[in-house]
């Protein structure tokens, strides 16, 4: 009966204690969930802005363009006819416009998928990047097969890198920073960090930070921006490479 009682008595504490424990819990998990769901209405509210904007530039600038290159078309050929000594001038400003709506049609294009990606895969467009960086010197490091990524962390990684390297050449007075990119057996991990003055008060979560974030978000991975050891700015992100259904 003593033993009966000392068992049930131990069950009842063994109870309280998981209760306890799972209220702790509870407001760290409600915590998560509700981060998690204001990334999420970012992420959507984020896409459906992109798509608006894309389809004010395709119908009210590119499309407007295209219509009026084709009226002036019609007027070089009935110029053509009735006055051609004319038409030499009406040509050259045709071209000119139709060379304009080009550079509009290539920037649509490397708003969608940077261009770089598909002429020289990820890796030698992350060195690109690099290069481009005046004033400072970046060391890239790769690890594991970049080939054959998913198109969709391909273009993750690369937006990442480039909004870090923007923000420690604006920002950080680092002399030196380290981008370094390596393929695990499920993710691709990536890290920008520089030895500069950190993140500063006066370059709030506003620098390019949500972006990042939720470029890494929308691929079903996790971006932290933090101080790195010995001082500076670590940008560390996760990008896996299978859906989640997938993983689980």
């Amino acid at each position: 009966m003593v033993g009966m009682t000392i068992g049930l008595v131990a069950f009842l504490a063994g109870l309280v204690v998981g209760v306890l424990v799972t209220r702790r819990r509870a407001p760290h998990a409600e915590v998560r969930a509700s981060e998690l769901q204001r990334s999420r209405e970012r992420i959507v509210a984020a896409a459906e802005e992109e798509r608006r904007r894309l389809r004010h530039d395709l119908h009210d600038g590119l499309g407007s363009t295209l219509a009026s290159l084709a009226m002036a078309l019609d007027t070089a050929r009935l110029t053509l006819g009735t006055a051609p000594e004319r038409i030499g001038p009406l040509l050259i400003d045709l071209r000119e416009r139709l060379a304009a709506a080009i550079g509009d049609i290539r920037e649509l294009v490397a708003d969608l998928r940077p261009p770089a990606l598909d002429d020289l895969g990820l890796a030698a467009a992350v060195q690109g990047l690099a290069e481009g960086v005046d004033g400072m010197k970046i060391e890239v490091k790769f690890g594991g097969q970049l080939d054959e990524l998913p198109a969709a962390v391909e273009v993750a990684a690369y937006r990442i890198v480039q909004e870090a390297l923007t923000n420690v050449s604006r920002h950080s007075l680092a002399p030196w920073a380290l981008v370094r990119l390596s393929r695990g057996t499920d993710a691709l991990h990536l890290v920008v960090a520089d030895p500069g003055r950190g993140l500063r008060p006066e370059c709030p979560d506003g620098a390019g930070l949500a972006a990042m974030r939720e470029r890494a978000a929308e691929v079903g991975g996790v971006c932290t921006v933090g101080p790195r050891p010995g001082g500076g700015t670590a940008v560390i992100a996760r990008l896996p490479l299978l859906p989640s259904r997938q993983k689980e």
